[in-house]
């Protein structure tokens, strides 16, 4: 349509239509923008995919293999993880304490 008033139900109903199929092509973009939590999820499943590669190319493949699992793992389980690394960093920091006293 030109953007002139419809002259007929027919050319009305499809405006309305034509209308309609944008702004459901707008509003899905717009959502699939605003899912944050969908969009680093898939970038960090594709950048966890070019780490494994290049595992894979410096070391075999069954080392890449872990190594992927060892992230999925990370990924299904972030707590844990950082209180092991915090209590790493903790404990690195009481040894260097004590070696400086």
């Amino acid at each position: 349509m030109s953007g002139d008033f419809p002259k007929n139900a027919e050319e009305a109903r499809l405006d309305r239509d034509t209308t309609r199929e944008e702004l459901a092509e707008t509003l899905e973009a717009l959502g699939h923008k605003l899912d944050v939590k969908t969009r680093v999820s898939e970038s960090v499943d594709e950048k966890l995919d070019q780490a494994t590669a290049k595992v894979a190319d410096v070391t075999n493949e069954p080392t890449a293999v872990k190594f992927r699992q060892g992230a999925d793992a990370v990924r299904a389980n972030p707590v844990p993880v950082f209180a092991g690394v915090l209590g790493l960093l903790i404990l690195i920091r009481l040894i260097l304490r004590r070696r400086n006293s």
